[in-house]
């Protein structure tokens, strides 16, 4: 008998249109803390986006501002977000656990790319990374590719060791707190997105036009949209088409730029590059850091 009432009520259900265990659920999306210092501006940056996927794909979407880049990847890896919008560094972390997969990218000038900085004061006595050694610099998130891994591994190109060589290490959580560290004249050097830079000079931020590039990166696979592999099949294929066929004029990506399109046509290669250049920035490396910055 309980099995033909489960019958019964799935056929209850398929005809009176309401939906599956999974078909018409939200999309759970979570978003790190990439830029605007706040949980309200990321949102503002992207809600857009997803209002405009609603109406293409008919999903719904519910968004969500984690507290750090690694907690966007366990939300990946622990079945409590569908989707994410993480740095490219996080999104190997899930990759490499195989937690995700590469959705979409945003599109600008043809390309979808990024680049990491180091800035300073216009008048600091810096010229050259190695100058760095026995001055203070401000990061943000341990796991920001941005404005952690990429600096910590050109600094190492350079020869300077952040754990070892620099007179203070400062790990700020963000990329506008660097900034305002810089700003404040209480580092040295910051590192930050070039994205993230730019916003604050569009932005008319009080001081960021008297600073100057010390290092600028190589450049990276822009920070992407990627798809929890728990997720259906068929829900995947649908936020593709749902990404591909978006116009982006209005809309904003990273650090609100805007962008010309996205694209789910993402080759893996510049994420297999980009995890050579960031193989010197080990755990161990990572954690020598992290102790110098007293744990911050």
């Amino acid at each position: 008998m309980l099995g033909i009432g489960l019958v019964l009520l799935a056929l209850v259900l398929s005809l009176t249109g309401c939906p599956a265990s999974t078909g018409n659920t939200p999309v759970k999306v979570v978003l790190i803390p990439a830029d605007g210092g706040t949980a309200s501006g990321t949102l503002a940056d992207f809600q857009p986006l997803f209002a405009t996927l609603s109406e293409s794909t008919g999903m719904t979407f519910d968004l969500s501002v984690t507290q750090s880049y690694s907690a966007a990847v366990e939300a990946l890896c622990t079945g409590s977000a569908d989707v994410a919008f993480v740095g490219p560094a996080a999104y190997l972390q899930a990759h490499q656990r195989g937690c995700a997969d590469l959705l979409a990218v945003g599109v600008r000038g043809g390309k979808s790319l990024y680049y990491a900085g180091i800035f300073v004061p216009e008048t600091s006595p810096l010229r050259t990374l190695s100058d760095l050694k026995g001055r203070s610099v401000a990061f943000g998130d341990l796991n920001s590719t941005s404005s952690f891994l990429m600096p910590v591994s050109m600094m190492i190109a350079a020869g300077v060791d952040p754990a070892r060589d620099l007179a203070t290490v400062r790990l700020t959580g963000s990329h506008p707190n660097s900034l305002a560290a810089l700003r404040a004249g209480e580092v040295d050097a910051a590192a930050l997105s070039f994205d993230s830079f730019d916003r604050a000079l569009r932005a008319g931020i009080p001081g960021v036009e008297n600073l100057r590039v010390l290092a600028r990166s190589a450049p990276m696979p822009y920070p992407p949209f990627v798809v929890s592999t728990r997720l259906s099949p068929d829900r995947q294929d649908r936020l593709r088409k749902g990404f591909d066929q978006l116009s982006a004029r209005d809309l904003n990506g990273y650090a609100g730029r805007k962008l010309d399109s996205y694209t789910t046509a993402v080759a893996h290669a510049p994420f297999d590059k980009l995890a050579a250049a960031l193989a010197p920035v080990t755990a161990e490396r990572k954690a020598a850091i992290l102790q110098r910055a007293g744990g911050r």
